[in-house]
């Protein structure tokens, strides 16, 4: 073993261990490695940097923008409302179908997404039907994580191993080429869980039942909003006309949270959402909430030149085509509890207002700016149904919990529906026909979504998940230098000195095994990075096909079921589901097993250690 190998053997050690610790972020050590590399004289520059250009990071940023088409058309709500519909009062024919639904779903858009959007779903869901949350939201994890076995585009692990074949002058997979294995798994899990579910939290806690799904006007009582509404124009001479609402620290000092404004313009009536910079005008009518509906308010207005007016219902009802509410709860890698509301700047950072504050079922009433989050607190948050949207990916500190059945009629680009399946089918076409390569085939369909306008410009920018585009770029690196200093050779020859004796399957097995322990601790997508070109080098040293060997660190990557920190999937339904570490271990540990036998007794049979 040189130098040079050791030295990047201890820099890859010191990145899987703030992976494991998740500090810093994922993406900053990435970019650590992006800058070192080439101060080490072990890259060159353009070596080091050469994953920007790499097809396989184009094309998972494409799928991002793709999946963000399907859900800005309602395609992917209208699924969950389906999955309502036709499940009924059997929680045995609900997870049936939820695993299927997100199985099918992740096959073609980010998992991680998935699970998002179907958290408030499964939510509602149980509620309805008086089930501990806990019982499904594991299945809907394993689900997610299966549906990376299902196709090519899946996830990124499989277009990492799909890169490494073809830079080695081999032509991959085709897109159906993992769905024969996925599809044993899937049912193989559906199974499994069927059977796990009695594990899986079958407490429910007290008033947990509740409607099929949430409406504005629930939350609004379950925060007791409807206590604290009112309607205040802005009369000529305010002291606060030509303010920055930050400026003017109305809840601070009097208890008034300014959630919204409407301004009259020409012949209409505007709403505008209440960021930090926005002027006051006289003439505006001040949709606030009040920090307790006890307050004496008359003084307020007086001083501050307001003038109440009438309020027949609730103007988040009426307002429900713009205005909305969703509940959000911290994930458990979040970094928000310990700080204050103010401290959290909703208003100035997400463009949304904290109008709500639920600790232990109760909501709290009073002036909330200065109260210390703690970690199992909910907030209810209002604004622009856009921006509740976009609080939606901030996975690594909110979780959006509840959106209420209003959100189905304000999809930015419902009407566009057909058009969007119009655009998935023509590039799964595309890309199982192989006219063009997968990249072409997703960019194509990125740019006829958005000239049918199912996505615009700026949202299709947003929805790139971009820490999970620098991880990739960051990790490539590695690969080729542990190739160009004997790291790839001593793996190989290590794996052969352990189990080569044993024969072609206890090696796959051997693979599988050291790649999904790895991936428990480590993002799976940097797993995949490393240990590609080991299960490439492996094959050629056995004079072997490297596509069943490849297969195999593929599926192992997506088989992240032992720990809720081996996937962002696990760790996004810790909380709802009321989880602890172990539980996952137990449950995921025998279904990991179960896939490690599947997949060494069908690998070799779709794809032949020796062909002829």
């Amino acid at each position: 073993m040189n130098a040079e190998l050791l030295l990047v053997l201890a820099m890859l050690l010191l990145c899987m261990g703030c992976f494991a610790a998740n500090k810093p972020r994922t993406d900053v050590v990435a970019l650590v490695v992006l800058a070192v590399f080439p101060l080490t004289g072990l890259l060159t520059v353009q070596q080091t940097l050469a994953g920007f250009s790499d097809p396989a990071v184009i094309l998972i940023a494409a799928l991002f923008v793709v999946g963000d088409g399907l859900v800005r058309t309602g395609i992917v709500y209208r699924l969950g409302d389906w999955l309502v519909r036709v499940s009924g009062n059997s929680e045995i024919r609900l997870l049936i179908l939820l695993m299927l639904s997100v199985a099918a779903l992740g096959s073609i858009m980010s998992s991680t997404g998935v699970v998002a959007i179907f958290i408030p779903v499964v939510l509602s869901i149980c509620a309805r039907l008086n089930i501990a949350p806990g019982r499904l939201m594991m299945p809907l994890a394993f689900a997610a994580l299966i549906s990376g076995m299902q196709t090519l585009v899946a996830t990124p692990p499989n277009m990492v191993v799909q890169s490494e074949l073809q830079r080695q002058g081999m032509d991959g997979f085709h897109f159906f080429s993992f769905t024969p294995i996925g599809l044993v798994v899937l049912l193989m899990g559906v199974g499994y869980m069927l059977l796990a579910r009695r594990w899986l939290n079958p407490q429910l806690e007290a008033g947990q039942s509740g409607a099929p799904r949430l409406k504005l006007s629930d939350l609004a009582r379950n925060y007791r909003l409807k206590e604290r509404e009112l309607r205040l124009k802005v009369l000529p001479g305010s002291p606060l006309l030509e303010q920055q609402l930050n400026e003017l620290a109305l809840r601070k000092e009097f208890g008034i949270n300014v959630v919204a404004i409407e301004r009259q313009q020409r012949f209409r009536t505007l709403l505008l959402n209440a960021t930090g910079n926005t002027l006051v005008q006289a003439g505006d009518i001040l949709l606030v909430d009040l920090a307790d509906p006890s307050m004496e308010l008359l003084p307020s207005c007086q001083h501050l030149g307001l003038e109440p007016q009438p309020l027949s219902h609730s103007y988040f009802s009426f307002h429900a085509h713009e205005l909305g509410l969703a509940e959000v709860a911290f994930p458990p890698e979040s970094s928000l509890p310990g700080k204050t509301i103010q401290q959290l700047a909703f208003r100035s950072q997400y463009k949304l207002n904290v109008v709500g504050l639920r600790r232990k079922g109760e909501a709290l009433l009073g002036v909330l700016v200065d109260e210390v989050l703690q970690p199992a607190d909910k907030l209810l948050v209002a604004g622009n149904w856009k921006d509740i949207h976009q609080l939606q990916q901030q996975s690594r500190d909110f979780l959006v919990l509840s959106l209420p059945a209003e959100v189905d009629e304000v999809t930015p680009a419902a009407r566009k529906a057909p058009h969007a399946l119009f655009c998935l089918a023509l590039m799964v076409l595309l890309m199982v026909s192989g006219v063009v390569p997968n990249v072409i085939a997703a960019l194509l369909t990125c740019l006829l979504m958005g000239a049918l306008r199912c996505i615009d410009l700026n949202s299709a920018y947003k929805a790139i998940h971009w820490p999970s585009l620098i991880l990739i770029v960051g990790m490539l690196p590695f690969a080729l230098a542990l190739q160009q200093t004997g790291g790839i050779d001593l793996a190989v020859s290590s794996l052969l000195y352990l189990v080569g004796e044993r024969g072609d399957y206890a090696l796959l097995a051997a693979l599988f095994v050291l790649t999904a322990v790895t991936g428990s601790f480590v993002s799976n997508t940097a797993t995949a990075v490393l240990m590609a070109p080991v299960a490439v080098s492996l094959a050629n040293s056995l004079g072997a096909s490297p596509y069943p060997f490849a297969m195999m660190v593929a599926v192992a990557a997506s088989a992240a079921f032992m720990t809720p920190v081996s996937s962002p999937i696990n760790t996004l339904v810790l909380q709802p589901g009321k989880y602890r570490f172990f539980d996952f271990v137990r449950i995921g540990t025998p279904f990991t097993v179960l896939v490690l036998v599947v997949s060494v007794l069908l690998v070799p049979l779709l794809f032949p250690l020796y062909p002829v």
